[in-house]
């Protein structure tokens, strides 16, 4: 047998680098809950998970209607000024003007109050700002148009916030403005005539979570309600509400989960000319299963879409427009009543998502061609700043969301581009700055870190999880520098990885359609109220293949036990992981596949780690565990090395690798006397490392 390799062999399997966090198992208490409520142990975990360990809190959940709300113009303060301003302006013949957004909360905010201010008489028109001349939000050419058309009212749609100069320039000009809009608040809010934003309101608000996309819902309802013109206006403003919540990644919990639940049932029968054709084009079928009765319910989700048919079908297509051509197109789709007009501008954005998905594909490769050429330490830096030319401003976000998923850290990609400025004495100057966009980690508020950085911007905004930015190309490296001293402030070395949430252990025999089905009680699941995710330890891959352009793998787990059980599994963009280990931890969530007219279930992996196979239950303290890694059997064990603690791996043929903690250098040999240094952040014995660790439960 051979020694232990410093370079990686050719069975070598290279794993995601991820961290696990399981939620502690009440069995107990979840067995109990089960029986309570009619649903899987396994569920009523997830509900434990989630804070849900009574049978009141389980009935609010499941049926959010049942719950009492305060009325909207008890939360937000401004919303009666707003409703006034917009009154006066329409029972006045005065021009309205909405100025929205180019991504798809912004897109169907505009199309939202373009429908209901149409409906309820305004004289009303809109303009979206262009993504690559302008960036994201109001600015002073658009407050100058809007002026010089005769515009009396401006009315911002997830925008506005932090504009506070152009909404100055309004008010000069004499222009009333209402700003609605939910990201973070800037230091100095603008002097708007009303300002409806969620993140004003307290937190323990049923409203705080609501996308820009349900601010002006609660407006265009409230309104209406003011002026009694309620009647037919509320399905589709609710249908446009559920597509711009769900798309915006806006957490479904308090209003969001009751109305988007609404809204889910309403979408496969859509009035909305637009919505029939996008589901039509993207081939979005609705889900025909029946919620388990649970407390007596009867509540049903026959028929209805659910958050994934909106995140990864239609919102992606709705978002393409906005990243790489003329939002006009979305605006036109969702508010025509022209069935023919309709399809054909879904069919555009079709075409569009298209190329937007080649140009993710390009940008991802050529951004991870980089990083592993410069080799960052991003141990020390904390923070991934990519930013190279040529690169098409609308889609980078997409990719920096990936980067995350593959390094673990914040990133912050972007594109040079040419600045023109007019300049009286020697004409038209080009100047060279930085467009980008930044998406976070849960340890990493990134609005909070561009901030940190403000001085080295001429434009920023955003919230938590995600923002944009812009600056002059000369400031580049020391904003590289500046993030990565935030990044060190506030994430420490165990962040640096991909997280990977656990709900429960799970047994593949208790994966079936049934399990499936009653996760639609937990529906709508999204963000911070995420699908269940089950793991499986010790499953042996059976089959496995790449599959599509995205280089997906394919695979069946098979978990021998009381009872063997076989399920098929698919795994995004896990191609470079290929071919996965024939023994391996898995988590997952559940999915549904229909094929030749059966329905059966698949597992949609999340997370794969290697298993410990040790041969006794839990070592003693400096006792010995054998462990299995890449088809090789291992021994390993904690010993005495002068004060500290050394984990020594030790092969069949007697060769022992000696590592202390927290060192990147280990002994690697038959003994000590004639051990050679060998690097121990290389991924193979990084690996066996992690592997060996797992084993003896440290």
């Amino acid at each position: 047998m051979q020694e232990l390799p410093t370079s990686v062999p050719p069975h070598f399997h290279r794993l995601p680098n991820q961290r696990w966090q399981i939620y502690s198992p009440q069995p107990q208490q979840a067995e109990q809950f089960a029986a309570e409520i009619g649903l899987s142990p396994l569920l009523a975990q997830v509900l434990i998970n989630r804070g849900i360990d009574s049978l009141k809190e389980v009935q609010g959940f499941i049926e959010p209607e049942s719950l009492v709300l305060p009325a909207p113009m008890d939360e937000f303060p401004d919303l009666a000024a707003s409703v006034k301003l917009l009154r006066e302006a329409i029972s006045g013949g005065q021009k309205i003007a909405i100025c929205g957004d180019y991504d798809a909360d912004g897109m169907t905010s505009t199309a939202l109050l373009l429908r209901a201010l149409r409906a309820l008489g305004a004289n009303v028109d809109y303009a979206i700002p262009s993504r690559m001349r302008e960036g994201y939000g109001i600015n002073d050419r658009i407050v100058e148009e809007f002026h010089s058309e005769g515009v009396a009212l401006i009315l911002t749609v997830d925008n506005g916030i932090a504009a506070y100069g152009p909404v100055a320039r309004a008010r000069e000009l004499g222009v009333k403005v209402i700003i609605t809009d939910h990201h973070d608040l800037p230091p100095k809010l603008p002097p708007a005539d009303a300002i409806l934003n969620p993140k004003l309101i307290a937190e323990s608000s049923p409203y705080r979570g609501l996308a820009g996309v349900g601010v002006a819902y609660v407006l265009a309802i409230t309104l209406a309600q003011d002026l009694q013109k309620v009647g037919g206006l509320v399905n589709p403003l609710l249908e446009l509400f559920t597509l711009g919540t769900i798309a915006d990644l806006a957490p479904l919990t308090g209003v969001n989960r009751r109305w988007v639940k609404r809204g889910l049932r309403l979408l496969p029968h859509s009035q909305l000319a637009g919505i029939q054709a996008l589901i039509q084009v993207a081939g979005v079928q609705p889900g025909s299963a029946e919620s388990p009765s649970i407390l007596n319910s009867q509540n049903k989700t026959k028929n209805s879409l659910k958050p994934e048919d909106i995140g990864f079908r239609l919102g992606p297509r709705i978002n393409a427009v906005g990243r790489l051509a003329d939002p006009q197109i979305v605006i036109e789709l969702l508010t025509t009543d022209d069935r023919e007009l309709a399809l054909k501008n879904a069919m555009q954005c079709e075409q569009i998502n298209q190329r937007r998905q080649e140009l993710c594909q390009e940008i991802e490769q050529e951004a991870i061609a980089w990083c592993e050429e410069k080799a960052i330490d991003l141990q020390q830096e904390r923070v991934l700043v990519v930013v190279q030319p040529g690169w098409h401003h609308g889609v980078i976000g997409i990719v920096a969301s990936r980067l995350v998923e593959r390094y673990g850290v914040p990133v912050f990609i972007g594109t040079f581009e040419d600045e023109a400025d007019e300049n009286e004495a020697v004409g038209t100057v080009a100047h060279k700055i930085v467009r980008g966009s930044a998406r976070g980690i849960p340890e990493f508020n990134v609005f909070d870190g561009l901030n940190f950085c403000a001085d080295l911007l001429t434009k920023f905004g955003g919230h938590k999880a995600a923002g944009g930015f812009s600056m002059p190309a000369d400031n580049l490296e020391q904003f590289r520098n500046q993030l990565s001293i935030f990044a060190n402030q506030c994430l420490q070395p165990e962040h640096l990885k991909p997280l990977v949430s656990v709900d429960v252990r799970a047994d593949l025999a208790e994966i079936n359609l049934d399990l499936y089905r009653q996760i639609d009680a937990l529906e709508p699941c999204g963000i911070e109220n995420k699908a269940p995710v089950f793991w499986t330890p010790n499953v042996c891959i059976t089959e496995q293949k790449i599959v599509g352009k995205g280089g997906h793998v394919k695979l069946t787990a098979t978990q021998d036990g009381n009872v063997s059980a076989s399920v098929k599994a698919i795994a995004w963009r896990w191609g470079e992981y290929f071919p996965l280990p024939r023994r391996v931890d898995i988590a997952y969530r559940l999915r549904e596949n229909s094929f030749n007219g059966k329905t059966s279930v698949e597992l949609e992996l999340l997370g794969v780690r290697l298993p410990a196979n040790a041969a006794t239950s839990r070592p003693q303290r400096f006792g010995k565990v054998e462990f299995d890694y890449c088809d090789r059997t291992y021994s390993c064990s904690l010993s005495p090395a002068g004060s500290i603690e050394e984990l020594r791996i030790r092969n069949s043929q007697g060769q022992v690798l000696a590592v202390s903690p927290g060192q990147n250098i280990g002994l690697l040999g038959n003994s000590r006397k004639d051990a050679r240094e060998v690097d121990v952040s290389l991924p193979f014995f990084e690996n066996l490392i992690q592997t060996a660790k797992h084993a003896l439960g440290i």
